[in-house]
């Protein structure tokens, strides 16, 4: 946050984040983070089904999104040289650009919880990882992203996620690499803030599931 305060003065890409973001909190914005294979997608579905069965309307988003670019991202991502890190870049701003504008913002202004599997923190981890300024990454988001309430990452190391993720039909062989991963968890284990709670990803799952809830329930009072 401090690359957004010089001398006491904000700047106005953080002014224009902070009344965008303050638009759509009529609902919470929960994101849930971690290298591939942290179990954030089973335990984003998870906090979306408690959610219901306590009566709260709650929406599950995921990226990349099943939307032109995410669809782009995914065929893309089956071979290991199919884009420059820039190239990733483009392409991941460009869907969340249209998850923001048709998902998350209605969602939010309905007053849902919107639950979200990554959001731009995977970004600046996983491009950040190919070299790519983690910095810069976070201040192109940042000028039309909406804030979440509340980023709960994952942890769990390299070959313990692809080890989790052995058996699936489709792997991403642009991502999904241990010593990339390394690189990756790396980063996501340096984002700090009160937003921002770290939770170990190797124990049981229901067990991880209830430390969930005991940071997201008192959002709800």
């Amino acid at each position: 946050m401090n690359h957004f305060i010089r001398n006491g003065i904000v700047s106005p890409i953080l002014l224009r984040w902070l009344r965008m973001s303050a638009k759509h909190k009529k609902g919470l914005l929960i994101v849930l983070e971690g290298i591939d294979g942290s179990g954030k997608t089973t335990q984003a579905r998870a906090l979306v089904r408690r959610l219901r069965r306590r009566g709260i309307t709650a929406s599950f988003f995921r990226e990349p999104t099943r939307g032109r670019w995410g669809r782009e991202i995914k065929r893309l991502a089956v071979r290991a040289d199919s884009l420059t890190p820039e190239g990733e870049l483009a392409l991941f701003v460009k869907d969340r650009r249209e998850n923001v504008a048709k998902n998350i913002g209605p969602a939010l202004r309905a007053g849902r919880v919107a639950v979200l599997d990554r959001y731009y923190f995977s970004t600046m981890a996983y491009q950040g990882a190919k070299g790519l300024d983690v910095g810069r990454i976070r201040r192109m988001n940042e000028a039309f992203a909406i804030a979440p309430d509340l980023v709960l990452v994952l942890d769990v190391d390299a070959r313990a996620g692809l080890a989790r993720i052995r058996g699936r039909k489709r792997r991403d062989e642009l991502f999904e690499r241990e010593d990339y991963l390394v690189r990756v968890r790396e980063i996501f284990r340096g984002l700090k803030g009160p937003r921002f709670v770290h939770i170990d990803g190797r124990g049981d799952k229901r067990a991880i599931g209830r430390e969930i809830w005991s940071h997201v329930a008192p959002l709800l009072k």
